[in-house]
């Protein structure tokens, strides 16, 4: 689950229009959080945002898939990669995490 220093610096670079994103390093991979609220994460240079029932079928109809965290399991997590092309769109880009965000905004 490495994520390379370049890879981050590119990530946190297509959210430079969009203060306040950070990325924490953990578990070999890192978070990605705003106003303290973890909305993505970078595995295996891949970025994923976070999903629920308000936006996974936008992410599924992109063919996007979901953050597998040990390769040989079935196990997920509501997290789904972010499809390239919105990934080189930054406006875009911050629309989509806008809603991963919200996601965590209304966890207690």
């Amino acid at each position: 689950m490495a994520v390379s220093n370049d890879y981050i610096e590119f990530i946190l670079d297509q959210f430079s229009m969009w203060d306040g994103v950070t990325a924490r390093r953990m578990f070999g991979g890192a978070g990605l959080y705003r106003d303290g609220k973890m909305f993505g994460i970078v595995a295996d240079d891949v970025a994923y945002l976070k999903v629920d029932e308000t936006n996974k079928d936008k992410f599924l109809a992109a063919g996007s898939s979901p953050f597998k965290p040990y390769p040989n399991k079935p196990t997920t997590m509501p997290y789904y990669e972010i499809p390239a092309n919105i990934l080189e769109n930054p406006e875009e880009l911050i629309e989509w995490a806008e809603e991963s965000l919200s996601i965590q905004r209304k966890r207690k």
